[in-house]
């Protein structure tokens, strides 16, 4: 069949294989490229299969050569829907990792669950012994429990309404949009999705079924941002859920002695981050101020920079808070002073010398395997592809 983009708001419902195996390779060849990566030797990745976590997966078994386990939550092609270009991203992993002789599985299921905790648990057991590192990249928008309960969480303020400017980006207007503030249910409601109580529940499981060593090393992954944003993220619904995630991570380092730390990233264009109102706008004027100032970064070159770079195995670069800032070119004062001249005075009339609006939609189709110049995509593409792991 002949795979095309179509999109339905913030999501695009097609993936295309090639283009998707393709930005996994590009992936691969920039951390191949770079300084080789001294740390962690048997890592579980929760949340694998795009973005952050999939960047985290690439940077750890092509630049450190670890054995990966990688926990997915995807879709294989049915008829002729594509699969989910996190399946097919995973494929592709797998399919390069075993071309070099890299350890790399996948398990597919819900990770809130017990049921893959305790899959994941006896295949890190029987394969790897115990791991050394668990990477959290979980962005779910909602929690089914085990007695069938379903939270989930809202992107809303806390306290009053906020309103400021955002963008259309298919019809490329810009307007203002007031986030409504948040109940007290649903600010729990996103705590117990996107907080800490399911990074904690892993690491207990780990740790009570000796599958983890004493000396292992936990990340998760959070945002903080300018203050423009911060109403409705940082002080928001979601602020809230980090706030829990950080406060955990304290938890798990002296409840359970292993070191646990938040990485901060930077505002990039995700599936999650295009969900939030006003983030879309500002990350088209971020992306086109650090590219002039020279010190833009994608997904990938964030995951190489932190696991390289600030989370060492001998020494961690962290805040006076403890946390990793992997924003910190985000938040130079020359780059957020320039944000913010820019965003005093865009509009409809300047959107398009003020904002890279191009580079937004380019990074957008690119996480669903589209708009990457070395690949057929007016050829007959079969849309089956098996993860070799999962056959």
């Amino acid at each position: 069949m002949i795979i095309e983009p179509k999109t339905r708001g913030f999501i695009c419902t097609t993936a295309h294989p090639e283009g998707c195996r393709e930005n996994v390779r590009r992936q691969i060849e920039y951390v191949k490229s770079q300084p080789a990566i001294d740390s962690a030797q048997k890592v579980l990745v929760i949340g694998a299969s795009a973005g952050y976590g999939l960047a985290s997966r690439i940077s750890m078994a092509f630049s450190g050569k670890a054995a990966t386990i990688g926990i997915i939550f995807d879709k294989p092609a049915s008829g002729k829907r594509t699969a989910s270009a996190g399946w097919y991203n995973t494929a592709a992993l797998e399919e390069f990792a075993h071309e070099e002789g890299l350890y790399a599985k996948t398990i597919n299921g819900d990770a809130f669950s017990h049921a893959v905790k305790e899959e994941t648990i006896a295949l890190i057991k029987q394969d790897l012994g115990k791991v050394d590192m668990v990477i959290y990249s979980l962005a779910a928008p909602r929690r089914t429990m085990e007695d069938g309960t379903v939270y989930s969480s809202v992107l809303k303020t806390t306290g009053e309404s906020y309103t400021n400017k955002t963008i259309d980006l298919a019809s490329r207007k810009v307007s203002d949009v007031t986030i409504p503030p948040a109940t007290e249910e649903e600010i729990a409601n996103t705590v117990k999705v996107m907080g800490g109580e399911d990074w904690m529940d892993w690491i207990k499981a780990l740790k009570e079924a000796d599958a983890i060593e004493d000396s292992a090393v936990t990340v998760a992954y959070s945002y903080i941002g300018p203050e423009l944003t911060h109403p409705m993220y940082t002080n928001g619904s979601i602020g809230m859920a980090k706030n829990h995630l950080f406060q955990t991570s304290k938890e798990i380092s002296g409840q359970l002695g292993i070191e646990a730390y938040i990485s901060v990233n930077k505002a990039l264009v995700t599936q999650s981050s295009a969900a939030i109102p006003i983030v879309p706008l500002y990350i088209t004027v971020l992306y086109k101020i650090m590219k002039e100032q020279g010190n833009h970064e994608g997904c990938i070159e964030q995951m190489y920079r932190l696991y390289h770079d600030k989370l060492q195995k001998d020494s961690v670069e962290t805040d006076e808070e403890g946390m990793i800032r992997l924003d910190d070119l985000e938040m130079l004062p020359q780059v957020q002073d320039e944000v913010m001249k820019v965003w005093k005075t865009i509009c409809d009339e300047n959107i398009e010398q003020a904002a890279d609006i191009d580079g937004y939609w380019e990074d957008f189709y690119r996480m669903f395997g589209f708009r990457l110049d070395n690949v057929d995509y007016a050829k007959d593409t079969d849309p089956n592809v098996d993860i070799l792991s999962l056959k």
